[in-house]
């Protein structure tokens, strides 16, 4: 019989949710603008979002949050190193990228509990 692993599931669904939701919000901000302004200098969104510059960022994020997701969830032992990149990926979605502000506030939850999360120790008592 094969020895359950645990994993951290919460952290692994907020943040496959997070990268899921940046990468579409992305597409739709992208197909908003058209092709030819990905620097988003016109377009429909242009004037209101002008600080956001450059919406292809949050592409790139919400790839490093949906790969990080699953890596964690694939390899728990490391779930400190993938936290670490999920926080910091969401995190700067939010200041910069177009990923969407409620997908980055996931991701940085996800991260957040992919970075407290240890494993339970196993019990000497065999239960």
């Amino acid at each position: 019989m094969s020895e359950q692993i645990e994993r951290p599931v919460g952290a692994f669904v907020l943040s496959l949710l997070a990268g899921i939701w940046m990468v579409g919000v992305s597409l739709m901000m992208y197909h908003w603008a058209g092709p030819t302004s990905w620097t988003w200098g016109h377009g429909m969104m242009g004037g209101y979002f002008g600080w956001a510059r450059f919406p292809w960022l949050g592409l790139v994020f919400g790839i490093v949050v949906l790969l990080g997701a699953v890596v964690l969830y694939a390899r728990p032992e490391r779930a400190h190193v993938w936290g670490i990149a999920i926080l910091v990926a969401s995190a700067v979605n939010l200041l910069f990228g177009m990923g969407g502000i409620l997908a980055s506030l996931l991701g940085v939850a996800g991260g957040a509990l992919a970075i407290a999360w240890r494993p339970l120790e196993k019990r000497g008592d065999g239960g």
